[in-house]
């Protein structure tokens, strides 16, 4: 890959992996949720990744009443691109988890290429406290919990998504999930040029040694050749060193409190804005240009934001 070539940076705003009593800046109102976007587009990201909660308790949501009242001030304040969950909580069924897809015609939308185990207990062993009661109870439960992306259900969100002109960022939690992918796409489900994003260090998936990045590009590589683009998150931890990896080997970013609450080891990262900003110093270290929101749609053959439905 060209050293020159730039690096689209999304930022997944807020979501289902962490629960609100975890860090006094995840943005939890649509308000919140807003401002915290519109920051991050501020700070260089092309493409702004966005989950909702129940405002009253912080729970996953995916009612679109709840994204109505903030995708259209997210949409007027920036020219990212917005990209809406399909994923939603492991809890929902695949209807409940495309409604806001369905409903607002977004450019992007996400897509799990496969069920796993989803494992989010060890962060019990964390945290003494929680400020609503599910959030105990949503970590014990993750024990016995299968997030569920079969076959059918890829087949169904992409078919659907699809007619709209929605395109999709496929979450590839393991190597399996690649060769699912590959099946969709010669069975004519999903086309065009392809957008991977890599997920490494959820209990259940792939991990997040470097050998587990290098694993999962060269796979790729085999399967797409040249027909995608690859982008890549790390959770916790693990966040800005597999940015910084994957960046170095010719792919995309993606950051934000949805996939790690950190900055840096012991720091809370006190908004989306900031982890958007170290990141981007770590692309501009490594003398990699950050792409605009129009050069992400052309990289990713979006349909444009005139075309959505909000």
């Amino acid at each position: 890959m060209a050293s020159n070539r730039k690096v689209i940076i999304t930022c997944a705003v807020t979501g289902a992996i962490h629960t609100p009593s975890m860090s006094p800046h995840l943005p939890v109102t649509p308000e919140e949720i807003a401002e915290a976007a519109i920051a991050a587009a501020e700070a260089g990201a092309a493409i702004l990744h966005l989950h909702a909660r129940d405002p009253e308790n912080g729970k996953p949501t995916q009612d679109p009443a709840v994204f109505e009242r903030f995708l259209p001030r997210i949409k007027g304040s920036t020219d990212a691109v917005i990209n809406l969950t399909t994923g939603g909580s492991p809890h929902m069924t695949v209807e409940e988890r495309m409604r806001p897809a369905m409903e607002f015609k977004p450019e992007l939308a996400s897509m799990n290429m496969g069920s796993i185990n989803f494992g989010l207990f060890p962060m019990l062993n964390r945290y003494d406290s929680f400020q609503h009661g599910w959030e105990r109870e949503h970590l014990e439960n993750s024990r016995d919990l299968v997030f569920k992306n079969t076959f059918a259900d890829i087949e169904t969100a992409m078919t659907l998504g699809g007619k709209n002109g929605t395109r999709f960022e496929c979450e590839c939690y393991d190597i399996g999930h690649l060769y699912s992918l590959r099946n969709v796409m010669d069975r004519g489900i999903v086309g065009g040029r392809i957008f991977v994003q890599s997920v490494f260090g959820i209990l259940g998936g792939i991990g997040p040694h470097p050998e587990d990045v290098m694993h999962m590009r060269r796979t790729a590589n085999r399967l797409f050749g040249d027909d995608y683009e690859w982008s890549v998150l790390g959770a916790g931890s693990s966040q800005m060193r597999i940015a910084a990896q994957a960046a170095a080997m010719g792919g995309h970013v993606r950051v934000g409190l949805e996939d790690s609450l950190w900055l840096s080891r012991g720091k809370l990262a006190e908004s989306n804005a900031s982890q958007v900003a170290k990141v981007r110093e770590i692309l501009e270290g490594l003398s990699l240009e950050i792409a605009t929101p129009e050069e992400a749609r052309e990289m990713l053959q979006l349909k444009g934001a005139d075309k959505v439905g909000f």
